[in-house]
């Protein structure tokens, strides 16, 4: 019992001799079994078939370090802000990406202020963090092998700059169970005081596009307007008074950041209001999609083993496995179909290029219609389907989940989906979205061509 139970909790492979075979094979299926129902946040990851730790990653960092290694790129040092512009330029983000976060939540908390904000950029597959005179710069990359790497990239001056991949230090907040123990992104709303220390006592909120509008942006600097809507944004909170109590009126609708702070220490005087809402839909659509990638394969890799134990073929469909898939597929379709997405009651209006900039970055239907294509008056995006089905981490999924996947967004926006969880979109917007995904989905199964 004990040796079955390690193995359930810990996925440890188990051997018997022949002899004793018939009395270890039932220890064997119950620990099998516990591997194919865990939940991810019970996985350990560095283990078959993962092994986030040894396996090689493959992301768009790894692809810019083989050039580097290749001679097909250089990185330039400025001595203001070190490679940032450079590897913004070689990894394809764009600077009017920039968006400012003062609360001290970071590797290098002891950089950040009010006063000395740190940048974040980012690209559908990479997000760069950037602190004025930090050691090094941080990275995100979505990952085909691992579902989601970390690197630093020492911000030394010299010929060829070092790039880290990061494992234990950064996975003891991007792997943990607000993540369901899968490496991923954390975007969180706080009260902040005047050094920028987190106000913890009085709450904290993880914010996607779910979050009300009252509840973002705490510790974030925001430019843009949101008319009557009030955000957490630009607010430090005096000693002495409770944070929750104050009115953040000077903190909303804000447009330029010069009193705040100097502003010429980063690439741009903006923290778009348009590129933070964008922002958090992303960093949860990729953690779902490297959820979904990763527990599709360890679901896929359970199944093998317990068929090999049974004498079964491999890939003999294994109904724990399938369901799965089914929920960690759910979830990637809801959330890309904006289930739950709080609507707004008034405009919003950035303040940077960002926008523009983003929006014609995505493929386009013969209508010229994206799902780029932002509304910024009812909620976020005019058609409500994620861009990132576009994205690398969508296209790396395995052949089941996206299989899976599909099938369900094909039933959303046929409206033949009518369960009570499943996303509800009106039949305009179910439409629109089939057609653009007609056109610029070359993957699709036969039945999306059908009626």
């Amino acid at each position: 019992m004990a040796q079955a139970q390690r193995a359930t909790e810990h996925g440890d492979e188990i051997r018997w001799t022949a002899c004793g075979r018939r009395w270890m094979l039932p220890a064997l299926l119950v620990a099998l079994a516990g591997l194919l129902t865990a939940r991810a946040g019970a996985q350990d990851i560095d283990r078959d078939p993962i092994r986030y730790s040894t396996a090689t990653p493959r992301n768009a960092v790894t692809t810019l370090q083989e050039r580097l290694a290749g001679g097909k790129a250089k990185l330039e040092y400025e001595p203001e802000h070190g490679y940032l512009k450079s590897v913004l330029r070689s990894l394809d983000i764009p600077e009017s990406s920039q968006i400012l976060v003062f609360s001290r939540t970071s590797l290098q908390r002891d950089r950040i202020s009010p006063r000395t904000p740190r940048a974040i950029y980012y690209n559908d597959d990479v997000m760069v963090g950037f602190c004025n005179r930090g050691r090094v710069m941080e990275i995100s990359a979505a990952d085909e092998a691992i579902g989601t790497a970390f690197y630093t990239i020492d911000q030394e001056p010299g010929d060829r700059p070092v790039i880290t991949r990061q494992t234990d230090s950064c996975l003891l907040c991007h792997s943990s169970s607000a993540n369901q123990g899968f490496p991923g992104h954390l975007v969180r709303s706080v009260y902040v005081d005047l050094k920028g220390n987190p106000l913890l006592a009085s709450g904290s909120f993880r914010t996607d596009q779910t979050s009300p509008i009252a509840q973002r942006w705490g510790g974030w600097y925001v430019t843009g307007t949101s008319g009557r809507q009030k955000h957490m944004g630009n607010q430090i909170c005096a000693k002495g008074r409770k944070p929750e109590d104050l009115d953040n009126s000077r903190g909303v609708n804000v447009v330029d950041l010069k009193d705040r702070f100097r502003t010429s220490m980063h690439l741009t005087p903006h923290s778009d209001i348009v590129a933070l809402m964008v922002f958090e839909h992303q960093a949860g659509m990729l953690n779902r999609l490297a959820r979904a990638n990763l527990e599709a394969r360890m679901a896929l890799h359970y199944q093998r083993e317990l068929n090999k134990a049974l004498g079964q073929p491999l890939d003999e469909p294994s109904e724990s496995a399938q369901s799965r898939i089914r929920s960690a597929g759910d979830d990637v379709v809801s959330y890309m179909l904006f289930s739950g997405e709080t609507r707004l009651t008034d405009p919003i209006v950035g303040t940077s290029k960002f926008a523009a900039e983003f929006a014609a970055r995505g493929p386009r239907d013969s209508k010229g219609r994206s799902l780029r294509d932002l509304d910024l008056k009812k909620r976020l995006f005019r058609y409500p389907c994620s861009y990132l089905i576009h994205s690398r981490a969508f296209d790396s999924l395995p052949a089941e989940m996206k299989s899976y996947i599909y099938g369900r967004l094909r039933q959303v926006l046929t409206g033949q989906a009518a369960g009570k969880d499943d996303p509800q979109l009106d039949p305009a917007d179910r439409a629109a979205i089939l057609e653009i995904l007609r056109e610029t989905r070359r993957d699709l199964p036969a039945d999306w061509r059908l009626p």
